[in-house]
């Protein structure tokens, strides 16, 4: 079949090169976690410091994200997007420079101000070139990169922490060397592994290239119709304006950074099971897996007709008794099973949050609604690492962390509700497979 096909030539060849950018994205963010088990002792930092320093890494992220996403549609996906790993992959490995508190305040700000606009851009590229029926489990697929980058990427980095002393140099600052210079090198290929667009791609025939071209023509088409005459300045400012776009936000201020948040915690609050540093980046990397189950699990739910909305609160609600539950219980076996169900949810909730804001926006204003989203739901990034390590400092446990967590579920739960109670008209476009909405007003 032509539709099939197509959407399986365009997964060999595009999401590959997406997930190993995501892959080196989430490595590079959340290397942190495991470079504390050290080097808050090399370095003086307490858990109020630490939670401060993951936090102040979205400050910059959230105010460039919009303006990234603009100029990454205005100057090209690609170069953009290779910009944005060149400069992170550098800075990354720079965080083996810092000697203080205020010089990791300042490397974590950096690489939040190189890395804004990779993750709401590779969505927008995405849905240059997949169809929208098949964008759920595409995004799905692609955001599994985060837990496959943890499940991998965890382990890797306490094995690198073993390095300690090698010509001169911490365990630590190792693991920001090492794993900062594969962004770099990515950054370089980018423009080349990457296609341009649907209209160019040399690994489509032609049949498959004019059906690609109509389809996501009609797809642009009927979503430009819902959204009215005007310039693209002016949709822009609309999108950007929009209550229902403000309000995918505050759903996406919940549900964000819960995965942030509980990678870069996780080791610690592993720490006190009584196992090794080595050792406790392994178990750390098992709640991954169980999180890569969830992304792919939901995302094919949040494909079926009606079942997008079902998906995204099946979500929600598996995270949400995960989080209460890891946070009741102290017993470790018991703690650890808890997290993983949490992981289930927390990692799943991202495929199925994104079909819901892709399945309405378009073009440019897609760019720059999908950012403004990204943008201001990362600001609860800014927030909960710096809550996280208060309560901790303050009670010697991150259980009231894992509470904080939980309450931030509940504000995603009652913003989708929100949203599918408020805009009745488009409910059909959110909660079914994408292509079966009605053509109403939006």
């Amino acid at each position: 079949m032509l539709e099939s096909r197509v959407v399986r030539k365009l997964s060999t060849r595009l999401l590959p090169v997406l997930i190993i950018g995501y892959f080196l994205a989430i490595i590079d963010r959340a290397n942190l976690g495991v470079a504390a088990l050290t080097m808050n002792a090399d370095l003086g930092i307490g858990a109020a410091a630490f939670g401060f320093a993951a936090s102040v890494f979205f400050v910059p992220y959230v105010v460039l994200e919009v303006p990234s996403n603009l100029a990454l549609a205005r100057f090209g996906t690609r170069w953009w997007i290779a910009r944005i790993l060149l400069t992170w992959g550098i800075i990354s490995a720079a965080h083996a420079l810092v000697w203080n508190v205020p010089s990791l305040y300042v490397a974590r700000a950096l690489l939040g101000a190189a890395e804004a606009g990779f993750f709401p851009g590779v969505i927008f590229y995405l849905t240059l070139w997949f169809p929208a029926a098949y964008r759920g489990r595409i995004m799905a697929t692609f955001t599994a990169g985060i837990p496959v980058a943890l499940i991998i990427g965890t382990p890797l980095s306490g094995l690198i922490l073993n390095l300690e002393g090698w010509i001169g140099l911490h365990g630590w600052q190792w693991v920001y060397l090492i794993e900062g210079i594969p962004a770099v090198l990515m950054g370089v290929l980018i423009p080349w592994l990457l296609p341009k667009s649907p209209e160019t791609a040399k690994f489509l025939d032609a049949e498959e290239r004019a059906w690609l071209t109509d389809t996501l023509a009609r797809e642009a088409a009927e979503r430009e119709a819902l959204g009215g005459a005007g310039s693209t300045r002016r949709k822009v400012l609309k999108t950007l304006l929009s209550p229902k776009v403000l309000m995918f936000a505050v759903a996406y201020y919940g549900l964000t950074n819960l995965n942030g948040a509980v990678s870069t915690f996780l080791p610690q609050i592993l720490k006190p099971f009584g196992l090794s540093n080595t050792t406790t980046t392994f178990v750390a990397a098992i709640p991954y897996v169980f999180g890569l189950i969830g992304m792919l699990v939901l995302g094919r739910l949040a494909d079926r007709p009606g079942k997008r909305a079902v998906s995204l609160y099946v979500a929600l609600g598996v995270l949400l008794v995960g989080l209460v539950a890891s946070a009741a219980f102290d017993a470790p076996v018991v703690k650890l099973v808890a997290l993983c169900v949490a992981a289930f949810g927390v990692f799943g909730v991202l495929p199925t949050f994104w079909g819901l804001p892709t399945a309405i926006l378009t073009g440019a204003a897609a760019a720059g609604g999908i950012a403004l989203i990204n943008a201001l739901g990362n600001l609860s990034s800014v927030v909960n690492p710096a809550v996280i390590g208060a309560i901790d400092a303050k009670t010697g446990s991150f259980d009231g962390g894992l509470l904080w967590l939980a309450a931030m579920a509940v504000v995603a739960i009652l913003a989708v509700t929100a949203i599918l109670l408020v805009w009745r008209p488009q409910r059909q476009a959110l909660v079914s497979a994408p292509g079966s909405a009605p053509k109403q007003e939006v």
